[in-house]
């Protein structure tokens, strides 16, 4: 009996291929993913990245204002380097972004966001320990006991002490210790996080409106802006991690620590997330090296990829569809074109309303960020991590959903630039006058003795400053310029044990509890052992405000960004092609220098006006502050975000009114067109028709052979 060997159908053909009509050849299916769609995906890590290290660093400030002894003008003007960074490379790049290969662009200034956020945390490996501010404590001679109140010493003395202390710290070296300058590798570092940032949005938003369906590119872009957002949000989270760890964690014994986060001296790792954000900027850039200068119009890689395929007669070499070469640039001629375009750029009045818009929303949203959890800290008596951690948690998410229904909006409805222009406008005024509600969230002062109270209680409104002398502390000796809390049983806060005359104590490190404190009992209290704790003593009224505020701030945050992509889309309608990549460029760069660099240097330094106790550096001179005026800094932070807002309003009415008249100017002018070119013969009406059709000509020569 013969065999008949049967081929290994499994090597040679698939079992479902007929050979009776021949070998065919054997296709392998792979997922197909278009190289615009992995851009997309690389572009929004990359917004996450810097989303990431730009939130995480705002997150920050209160901890570098502490560590470093600076005031809030100081942090401001360390935030604003970034910006600075932004404007000297940001025209340069934008202008030049259709001329350069964009997406090697973006990987260069991913790497130098990276080695920014590196040079930020040297500082923590320069200084020495942190020391935060401390009374001195003397034995008791009958136990064990500490005293804060020193009987033996005259009432004269403090500044004498305060004085020699100062000369004795100087003369060992004290001007080389922390406080000094290092926060200038902060703001170094902050300033190269700018220059490297610069490329990302320009390049990237426009690399996809170039290459994307016109139809689908909002949506991409607000696809992209959402998932970015995904970067604050852990950012804050992260910052909130590291706000709850000791400066120096694993190095001092976190027992002896006598201060807490809620503390105003409390300075938590600040340095330690900066190396995950170097680390996560290092790997956004690496992508961008393997992407070619053009890609194919979405929707055309598909049909030239089966046009490879299906061509058998072209060389090996060039299979595949050659993509534009790049262009030769030429520096003088770049110059050159630079003025003119610029120019022919602002004369597009629907740009410029536009652009004045961004800037004074860039005032508003900076300032506000920089200093929210600084403001939830001093007004709800909540602790910094506390507030980054819901930020992160609730505002941001909140945010993410907006931002992303918002181009899910105008893709869906498909709506025109004067759609978009009267939703925008519609969000933003809904959104202001919610905001006007935030002054309804009132709180009451902190009541420190000598400062914004008397020893008695008793609050004046023309309270003499700095009182802090009083006839229950005036045998002690205590140091004027020291800040050490502690909350007596009266509820009344004293700036040390010592102003609280208290003569004994128990516990140590958190758990100290000071005795026998004379001041604390002038009140009104009986006759008895009158004690005070360590730290500020809670304002209870204002911690039960703060989720009524929490619920206004998340409502807000979401009306605003269900608009802010609409917004965003009406500039790259308004202006022409060949100008979106100078246009989006111009508009970051105005925003940054005359909204993101001064909007957090005058908030901080209006907000600096409003503190009521500076702390003492080492070495002598003020540091951070440790108590503001509640209400004046409400009034200050508050007042200026709803006044730039109030402007924002009456220019997106402009807006609205300017677009409505060119584009329905235009819409107009089409429709006469067409209706002048209309015949009045009932043919010519037939053959007008076909014209708008495919093969619109074949018809036409038949109605001509049949005539």
């Amino acid at each position: 009996m013969e065999t008949r060997m049967i081929p290994d159908q499994s090597k040679d053909s698939p079992p479902f291929l007929d050979r009776s009509i021949g070998p065919l050849p054997v296709k392998i299916m792979y997922p197909y993913f278009s190289k615009l769609k992995i851009f997309l995906g690389a572009l929004a890590f990359s917004f996450f990245a810097k989303g990431f290290s730009g939130s995480y660093m705002k997150s920050m400030s209160s901890q570098i204002e502490r560590r470093f002894e600076i005031s809030s003008s100081v942090v401001g003007i360390i935030d604003g380097s970034f910006e600075i960074g932004n404007l000297m490379v940001m025209i340069l790049v934008s202008y030049l972004g259709s001329k350069v290969h964009r997406p090697k662009v973006i990987a260069a200034g991913c790497l130098i966001m990276s080695f920014g956020t590196f040079l930020s945390l040297m500082p923590h490996f320069l200084m020495g320990r942190y020391n935060y501010e401390r009374i001195p404590l003397t034995e008791d001679n009958s136990s064990t006991s500490l005293s804060a109140c020193s009987l033996a010493l005259p009432l004269h003395r403090p500044t004498l002490d305060a004085i020699e202390m100062t000369r004795e710290l100087k003369n060992s070296g004290c001007e080389k210790a922390a406080s000094s300058y290092l926060w200038i590798f902060v703001l170094m570092g902050n300033l190269l996080r700018g220059i490297g940032e610069a490329p990302i949005m320009p390049l990237g938003v426009s690399y996809v409106d170039d290459f994307a369906k016109e139809e689908n590119s909002a949506f991409y872009i607000g696809t992209i802006r959402s998932s970015g957002m995904v970067g604050p949000t852990l950012g804050f989270l992260l910052g909130s991690f590291c706000a709850n760890l000791w400066v120096d964690v694993g190095v001092v014994d976190l027992e002896s620590l006598t201060i807490n986060p809620k503390d105003a001296r409390w300075v938590g790792a600040w340095w330690l997330g900066l190396v995950i954000c170097g680390a996560v900027s290092f790997l956004a850039s690496l992508p961008f090296w393997f992407f070619p200068y053009s890609l194919p119009k979405e929707g055309e890689e598909r049909n030239l990829k089966k046009l490879n395929e299906s061509s058998v007669t072209i060389q090996e070499d060039h299979c595949k569809i050659e993509s534009p070469n790049q262009p030769q640039l030429k520096f003088s001629e770049a110059v050159k074109d630079f003025l003119p375009t610029l120019k022919k750029l602002l004369g597009n009045p629907v740009f410029l309303v536009y652009l004045s818009l961004t800037i004074l929303q860039y005032n508003s949203m900076v300032g506000l960020i920089t200093f929210e959890t600084k403001f939830m800290e001093q007004q709800f008596n909540v602790s910094v991590s506390r507030a980054i951690f819901l930020i992160g948690v609730i505002l941001l998410p909140i945010t993410i959903l907006g931002m992303f229904l918002g181009g899910f909006i105008i893709k869906k409805f498909k709506l025109h630039i004067t759609g978009m222009a009267k939703f925008g406008c519609a969000t933003f005024i809904a959104a202001y006058l919610l905001n006007l509600l935030y002054f309804t969230c009132d709180c009451e002062v902190l009541q420190v003795a000598g400062l914004t109270v008397s020893y008695s209680g008793v609050k004046q409104s023309s309270f003499p400053k700095n009182n802090l002398i009083a006839s229950c502390n005036s045998d002690c000796s205590c140091v004027l310029n020291q800040w050490d809390p502690v909350c007596g049983d009266n509820g009344i806060t004293y700036m040390t044990a010592c102003f609280a005359g208290c003569k004994s104590s128990i516990g140590t490190g958190k758990n100290m509890v000071f005795h026998n404190c004379s001041c604390v009992q002038v009140e009104g209290l009986e006759s008895g052992n009158f004690s005070a704790v360590l730290g500020q003593c809670q304002r209870e009224s204002c911690t039960k405000t703060f989720p009524y505020f929490l619920a206004l701030l998340s409502t807000c945050a979401l009306i605003l960004a269900l608009g802010g992509t609409p917004t965003y889309m009406i500039m790259f309608r308004s202006v022409s092609p060949d100008l979106k990549s100078f246009a989006v460029g111009i508009d970051a760069l105005c925003g940054r220098i005359l909204g993101g660099l001064p909007a957090p240097i005058y908030f901080g330094a209006l907000i600096d006006q409003t503190c009521l106790k500076w702390g003492t550096k080492r070495c002598g001179g003020s540091g951070s502050c440790r108590v503001y005026d509640t209400k004046a800094f409400r009034n200050v932070y508050l007042g200026l975000i709803a006044g730039l807002r109030a402007g924002c309003c009456f220019l997106y009415i402009i807006l609205f009114i300017l677009i409505i008249k060119r584009f329905r100017a235009e819409s107009n002018e089409l429709i006469d067109l067409k209706s002048t070119e209309v015949p009045s013969r009932k043919g010519s009406t037939t053959v007008s028709k076909n014209e708008n059709f495919p093969c619109a000509k074949a018809l036409e020569a038949n109605e001509e052979t049949c005539m």
